[in-house]
């Protein structure tokens, strides 16, 4: 008999993750996913037309933990739950279903940034590594024992984006490692402590926007965190709304010490920041319109000038 689980998956890594189960020769009775949501930049693979195509029931619910669903799922007798990058939580009376366990793939080295949005919070923060870590799954986020963990490295200019797009093959890497251990019931689960990391929620457009008394470096960090496809960095000025959507960042002086501005040189954007630092600026809009230089020049002359670092 082949081993059963209902699977709980959205985004790439939910196309991943059921994937390597029907490689690892797993019966998928039921896939749970999200409908998406018209308001979202749907950039990544479909975990409903992967399903169609491998003839896999699947369902949308808005809620998971309906009594009627519960039901169902128990019904289906699944040995295993998998959930791969789903966003609802999943209720105890779930989680108790499979006699075999519930296991989540999380998009960090937990405990650290347990919870929403992982890759764009670690990118924000400024963390050279990540990765991807299977763990048992419990009433609270994020918090089962870990079963293992494939890391892989953030570069300083890496966008968000960039990061996802290598977590999808070390997801991939990590289930092909730990499926076997699961199916031979050879895990040795590790307790986490919660105390080495922390919680992060979702993140909302309004968390993109610019703070010009930070670093260059702070700054760039929230430009690649929330570059395209997620909604982009921004700041307000003079009744415009500007957008930077893409930087790159060196740790060259400013060229314009004790100013915080932005203006072009070298056949590019630049912005002098509060601690003397620039950073380079890959793509600069003004009201939904990609700027060059002489659009800049019409709206500012030769920069615009933010603030001045005593201010």
């Amino acid at each position: 008999m082949k081993p059963s689980a209902v699977v709980f998956a959205y985004h790439n890594i939910g196309v991943t993750g059921i994937e390597c189960l029907l490689q690892a020769g797993f019966e998928i009775k039921l896939v749970i996913t999200h409908q998406d949501d018209p308001e979202e930049n749907i950039w990544f693979d479909s975990v409903a037309e992967l399903a169609n195509s491998h003839q896999i029931p699947v369902i949308t619910p808005d809620n998971p933990n309906q009594a009627e669903l519960i039901k169902h799922i128990a019904e289906l007798k699944p040995q295993w739950f998998f959930s791969f990058y789903y966003r609802h939580m999943l209720s105890p009376e779930l989680l108790a279903i499979p006699p075999r366990g519930a296991y989540n793939l999380h998009g960090s080295l937990l405990p650290k940034y347990r919870g929403r949005a992982p890759v764009n919070w670690a990118v924000l923060h400024g963390e050279s590594t990540t990765g991807v870590s299977l763990h048992q799954m419990v009433e609270k986020p994020d918090a089962g024992s870990l079963i293992d963990q494939q890391a892989v490295a953030i570069l300083p200019n890496d966008t968000a984006h960039a990061v996802f797009l290598k977590l999808t093959p070390a997801a991939k890497t990590l289930l092909n490692r730990c499926l076997p251990w699961l199916l031979a019931g050879k895990i040795e689960p590790k307790p986490l402590d919660l105390a080495q990391g922390s919680y992060f929620g979702g993140r909302k457009p309004e968390h993109g926007r610019i703070d010009w008394q930070q670093s260059a470096w702070t700054i760039h960090n929230l430009v690649r965190a929330v570059a395209p496809p997620y909604p982009g960095a921004f700041f307000d000025f003079n009744g415009k709304r500007f957008f930077l959507l893409g930087s790159q960042y060196r740790g060259e002086p400013a060229l314009n010490p004790g100013k915080v501005c932005i203006y072009w040189a070298d056949d590019h954007f630049y912005a002098d920041c509060t601690d003397n630092k620039r950073f380079r600026i890959e793509q600069f809009c003004c009201d939904g319109i990609s700027l060059d230089q002489a659009a800049f020049r019409a709206i500012a002359g030769d920069e615009l000038l933010l603030t001045t670092v005593n201010d």
